[in-house]
């Protein structure tokens, strides 16, 4: 019997370091035997990705809060579509670079624009598919920032300022205590190979060695 497709989400504020973990995942499950397709949301098809750039940068005017929550669903339903059902079919290791738990936090928590909004196109979009482990790599904002300055230029949702992302930081907290059957706390305070080996316990404990 084949391998069941895996869907592991990494989430977590700027400057937690999610790609280079996701690179790191993308091996460990390599060197197992196992095909593996690496996206990130929003983005991962050529029409999400297009929506992914009117969304991180500068326009002429503000973009309203409920039409930024609408382009991300948009992008998602296609993602799904496209990509994520189709892999999970054939067996498939998806690791995705942030998911719907980043739009509670972001958009739900951040924004304040509260969590019914939503859960109802998560309702809509996703039906009854959900990661089947989500990595919440958490650290403090100011050092999650004084991280994301030394990448460059910030994009549009990352100019936002420290309150905006304490309030992120505690909707994912808020979504990891309210379901502890999929995310894993991660300290990603520390550096990048302790952060790893934290990881590899969490693995190895799910998936086995």
């Amino acid at each position: 019997m084949s391998n069941p497709g895996l869907f592991i989400t990494l989430e977590g504020g700027e400057g937690a370091g999610k790609s280079t973990q996701i690179d790191r995942l993308r091996s460990w499950w390599v060197a197992r035997g196992r095909e593996v397709l690496v996206t990130r949301q929003p983005g991962g098809t050529r029409m999400a990705e297009k929506i992914r750039d009117l969304l991180l940068h500068e326009h002429s005017g503000p973009v309203d809060d409920l039409t930024e929550l609408l382009l991300l669903f948009a992008a998602r339903a296609q993602f799904l579509d496209e990509q994520v059902r189709p892999a999970l079919a054939r067996g498939v290791v998806v690791l995705c670079d942030r998911f719907t738990d980043s739009t509670y936090a972001y958009q739900g928590g951040g924004r304040g624009m509260g969590e019914e909004r939503v859960r109802v196109l998560e309702s809509l979009v996703h039906g009854d598919l959900q990661p089947d482990l989500t990595l919440l790599l958490d650290l403090p904002v100011a050092q999650g920032m004084a991280r994301a300055a030394e990448r460059g230029a910030a994009d549009r949702i990352e100019q936002e300022d420290l309150v905006f992302f304490e309030r992120v930081r505690r909707a994912y907290l808020d979504r990891a205590a309210t379901h502890p059957e999929r995310f894993v706390l991660i300290d990603a305070s520390a550096d990048p190979d302790t952060v790893w080996a934290s990881i590899v316990t969490v693995l190895q404990k799910r998936f086995g060695p």
